[in-house]
């Protein structure tokens, strides 16, 4: 009976584990939602080919033309992604190996970094756009509480002081 209790416990100490939502697994898996990373969006990835970059219609943009260099990232993700952007690419590069090894074979012998990454979000556009929309107003929602909770943040001090300064306050009578 004994044995039983112990692989009961282990069990139900195996799934609280599995189940924390602290644990790593759980933790990336989140983080990969947050950012689009689908099995949707992997499968369509893989479907890319060295030719799928190469023929891309790209116009030039005056991508030379402000000269930014690249950033000293381990992964070199350009300076003109937008936040989101740029840890979704670091995502992609650890999380989808044909990827990496497209961007490894094509930057830059025969693409630019950043014009690498700019056709990529165009060819998964579709799939992480929505995405890319709620990072963007949950940003605007953050920064809006933030706002709200500095003009919130007078603490009774700040408005005595203010009161006395602009002589907005009783002065106590003395008794009679």
């Amino acid at each position: 009976m004994e044995w039983f209790r112990r692989s009961l416990s282990r069990s139900s100490n195996n799934n609280t584990t599995l189940s924390n939502p602290n644990s790593k697994a759980s933790q990336q898996e989140s983080e990969e939602q947050i950012y689009g990373i689908t099995q949707d969006l992997i499968n369509h990835l893989k479907s890319f080919t060295i030719d799928t970059f190469k023929n891309f219609p790209l116009q030039d943009e005056d991508d030379s033309a402000n000269g930014e260099e690249a950033r000293s990232t381990s992964t070199k993700i350009r300076k003109d992604l937008s936040q989101w952007q740029e840890r979704h690419a670091v995502l992609i590069l650890s999380r989808v190996k044909e990827i990496s090894q497209l961007r490894y074979s094509l930057c830059p012998r025969h693409l630019k970094e950043q014009q690498f990454w700019k056709i990529y979000f165009k060819l998964a556009r579709s799939h992480v756009v929505e995405y890319e929309l709620r990072a963007i107003q949950r940003e605007k929602l953050k920064k809006m509480a933030m706002e709200d909770e500095k003009s919130s943040d007078n603490s009774p001090y700040e408005v005595e002081m203010s009161e006395a300064k602009h002589g907005n306050f009783l002065e106590p009578q003395p008794p009679s």
